[in-house]
This record gives C-alpha cells, sequence and structure tokens, in this order.
C-alpha cells in the first residue's frame, strides 16, 4: 500500500475539516484568550496561581511540592475552562430554564470548587510550616 504525501493529507484532511495542528493549537489559544477575557473566576484563579508560584520562589518549596503546584494550578483552570465550555453549550441547547440544564451547570461548577478546596489544603500543607518557621 503507498503511503499518501503530506501535501495529499494535509488536503484530505482539510475537505473532511479537520485543521493542521498548528490551527488546532490556534484554536485552543483562541478558547483561552476567551475564557481569560469573560470569566472572572478564571481571572482570579490566575492572579492566585501568580501570587502561589511568587510565594514558592519566596518559600523555596521543594522539587516535589513545585511539581504538586504545576499540577494542581493546572486542574483548576483547565477545569474552569470545561465549567465554561458546559455552560456555553448549555446555553446553546436552550434559553429557557429547565432542571437539566441547572443541573449540568452546577455539576460542572461543583467540580471547580471541589479542586478548588482540595488546593487550599494543599497550599495550607505546603506553604503553613515554611511560614512559621520564618515566624521563629
Amino acid at each position: 500500500m503507498k503511503l499518501l504525501g503530506r501535501f495529499k493529507i494535509k488536503k484530505i484532511l482539510q475537505q473532511q475539516g479537520k485543521s493542521s495542528f498548528s490551527e488546532s493549537v490556534g484554536h485552543a489559544v483562541d478558547g483561552i484568550e476567551y475564557v481569560a477575557n469573560h470569566e472572572r473566576n478564571f481571572r482570579i484563579e490566575i492572579f492566585i496561581a501568580i501570587f502561589v508560584t511568587v510565594m514558592s520562589f519566596f518559600l523555596n518549596v521543594s522539587i516535589l511540592e513545585w511539581c504538586l503546584l504545576i499540577l494542581v494550578i493546572g486542574i483548576i483552570l483547565a477545569l474552569e475552562m470545561v465549567n465554561t465550555a458546559m455552560e456555553r453549550c448549555v446555553d446553546l441547547v436552550t434559553k429557557d430554564y429547565k432542571e437539566l440544564a441547572k443541573i449540568a451547570k452546577d455539576v460542572a461548577a461543583g467540580a471547580v470548587l471541589i479542586m478548588s478546596m482540595f488546593s487550599v489544603i494543599l497550599g495550607i500543607l505546603i506553604f503553613l510550616p515554611k511560614m512559621l518557621e520564618l515566624i521563629k
């Protein structure tokens, strides 16, 4: 079986409505930009992420602590974007109040809240002992 050339594959994918990798990345960046410009909670979470990063440098966290903090920050930001996508999809389907639409939105928001609460616990476990040591 003869392999298709790169140009032919790209042309076939474009005909099927599939975009190139760089176009896909561009769409993803558009999504991040949309959430950053339209979602207050996302901007608050970005501010907190920057604050946590600065505190981490100041308090000299370990490499394992850095990994945990970066992972949690990434999960929260990604969950906020999924929450926004869920809300927009529900709004696309119905403008009327529907109990199932409310449940879908509430559950997505609840996922962000749960992860945020666990991130606060992680922050306390990492930062509190270091801050108490500075006070002594």
